[in-house]
């Protein structure tokens, strides 16, 4: 069997693939879908990976044939997926900008500082080994010691990993003059800063870069580099192509958040400008896209912790069960729940994780008194948001995943700058959005039609 085109995800518990036809037609055809555990214990990723395309075979019922496709694409979360570390000048400023680049590109943050990096720091550097180093630091022509310093002592290092600059224009020439004297010009990425003036983000080229930088240098999980020669096409992280089918979709439909509850985190994507009220009062800039992952949201592989949050004996009341069966449910390592009880379960885990998820992501109201009592913004405002996507293997694939969406809205005390209660649920229902946001560039327009059709979306 020919087809046009096969998306691998390659997730930290689940290994999906999925398979596209006709995307040059008019009716581009999403076939269909095949699922197995990812394999990073067994030290081959690719061993999960061949399990789901023949559980994907058997689905399509072709499974004493061979597979043959134009392109291979793919997504990676797997091995902990991209590790960057963040350094900046002022955490408030060039550092959170720098931290909204990483995090919309997909990244996980494993270390973020702000002024000159010390000694500590860089052993904490040495000991993490992420994928990418970012520096930021100065408004353009503003400080220039600050990322001349970190950038010499980062160069100086026996680290030999990409490193991006995006600070200070004004000595992107001096940077790349320390890089060269140290051997290490191939490392350096020079682009625009992502702080280029007070309140003004500049964070989407960056965002491209970090991309490009992980697809070229995605070896990290074992068995990734078979991977690697398989694919003919990009290789982006998962969560940097959800974001990147939620922008596509915010430009057909509205504004939009995305939550994606997975096994071992809970990614949020907002693509909102939010509304003028709340911009006329708000004391730092906010991406237009930004993401939010959180590392102790899971519903596998954080279960516990999600478990201890909601606290044991209450969940056991809420979802009447004895606390021995609720606590072998915790122990358990079934990844994909089969019976009602256990479905119950991880769906009143996916409840808990969208609801802290999604109130650590937005912004809320602060009012402050004294001789004038003032009432100002700070972070995400999602008051705007008209439809909440969920995507993910809980949100696409559990009974109750729209009734927990609304639960957003219903949770909206108004003192959080949170989606109302008008907002529309939208599910993903053929869990491929990560795919699409891949698929996406070699095939946008098909890739907005398959993105509509999963969410059975009617203008």
């Amino acid at each position: 069997m020919k087809i046009d085109v096969l998306v691998a995800e390659i997730g930290s518990t689940t290994t999906v693939v999925n398979a596209f036809d006709n995307l040059e037609s008019e009716n581009p055809v999403f076939l269909g879908q095949g699922q197995a555990p990812t394999s990073v214990k067994e030290g081959d990723v690719n061993i999960g990976l061949q399990a789901a395309i023949e559980d994907m075979k058997k689905n399509l019922h072709i499974e004493n044939e061979n597979l043959d496709y134009t392109h291979m694409l793919a997504t990676s979360s797997a091995a902990g997926g991209l590790r960057m570390t963040v350094h900046g000048l002022v955490y408030d400023m060039t550092v959170k900008a720098a931290k909204e680049a990483a995090l919309g590109a997909g990244a996980n943050i494993h270390l973020i500082t702000a002024g000159k990096l010390s000694k500590v720091d860089m052993i904490k550097l040495d000991r993490i080994k992420p994928n990418i180093i970012l520096i930021a630091g100065g408004v353009d022509y503003g400080e220039r010691e600050t990322a001349l310093y970190n950038s010499e002592i980062i160069a100086a290092s026996d680290l030999n990993i990409p490193v991006i600059y995006a600070g200070n224009i004004a000595v992107a020439d001096d940077v790349k003059l320390i890089f060269e004297s140290y051997s290490k010009e191939k490392n350096l990425h020079v682009v625009p800063n992502v702080y280029p003036k007070i309140d003004i983000l500049n964070i989407e080229p960056t965002r491209e870069v970090i991309q490009d930088i992980f697809e070229k240098h995605i070896t990290e999980a074992k068995g990734m580099e078979k991977i690697r020669e398989m694919v003919n096409g990009p290789i982006i992280p998962t969560p940097g192509a959800v974001m990147k089918a939620s922008k596509i979709l915010k430009d057909e439909i509205g504004d939009l958040v995305t939550i994606d509850v997975g096994g071992a985190t809970t990614d949020i994507h907002s693509v909102t400008e939010g509304t003028e009220k709340v911009n006329k009062i708000l004391v730092e800039p906010e991406p237009i896209a930004k993401r939010t992952v959180e590392g102790d949201l899971g519903v596998f592989v954080n279960k516990e912790n999600v478990a201890k949050m909601i606290k044991i004996d209450r969940l056991a009341k809420e979802l009447n069960m004895e606390m021995k069966d609720v606590e072998e449910f915790i122990k358990s390592d079934i990844a994909i729940p089969v019976t009602e009880e256990h479905k119950r379960f991880v769906e009143r885990l996916t409840k808990e994780a969208v609801l802290v998820s999604i109130n650590r992501h937005a912004g809320g109201y602060r009012t402050y008194f004294g001789g004038k009592t003032k009432t100002l913004a700070f972070g995400k405002d999602l008051t705007a948001v008209k439809w909440i996507v969920g995507t993910g293997g809980a949100l696409t694939r559990l009974p109750a995943r729209e009734e927990i969406l609304k639960e957003i809205g219903l949770n909206n005390k108004g003192d959080k700058l949170l989606p109302t209660p008008e907002a529309k649920i939208l599910i993903d229902n053929d869990y491929i959005m990560a795919s699409l946001g891949v698929l996406s560039s070699l095939y946008k327009e098909a890739s907005i039609k398959l993105l509509l059709k999963s969410l059975k979306w009617e203008n």
